[in-house]
């Protein structure tokens, strides 16, 4: 299946804004890809105002967001693949949500396997019949 990521994203930005409150992710700018700017940035995230009134152009999909803002009165454009999303809430009121850490994906990097056992960051193939579900606080 496809994350769910990109799903919450949209439908968070779209509830919060419904509720006339502010938008705002939480982004690791660390993360591959990531284009922001890094002056604003503190300790690898930086706290996008993603509002309709703040942004120009905003784009979401499955693979990223995208759009104009100005940061010191300084045009920029910003790129931040889904995975670099960290959260998504309301500055007046902290509801929204917060993802997992996901690694980068790099289809050029290979992993060789090892006799130690599986590869970090796998998972048993999980039994079928069972539903399997995660809380999300």
């Amino acid at each position: 299946m496809n994350s769910s990521r990109p799903y919450l994203v949209r439908a968070l930005y779209e509830w919060i804004v419904d509720n006339d409150c502010t938008p705002h992710m939480l982004v690791n700018s660390d993360y591959p890809k990531v284009q922001v700017p890094q002056g604003f940035a503190s300790d690898g995230q930086i706290v996008l105002n993603v509002s309709p009134t703040a942004v120009r152009q905003l784009h979401m999909d499955n693979e990223a967001v995208s759009f104009e803002g100005r940061f010191g009165g300084v045009p920029h454009t910003l790129y931040v693949p889904i995975a670099a999303i960290l959260g998504v809430y309301a500055r007046e009121n902290g509801q929204g949500m917060v993802f997992d850490l996901e690694e980068p994906v790099d289809g050029d990097d290979e992993v060789e396997p090892d006799d130690d056992g599986p590869p970090p960051g796998t998972e048993p193939p999980r039994p079928t019949g069972r539903p399997s579900l995660k809380v999300v606080k």
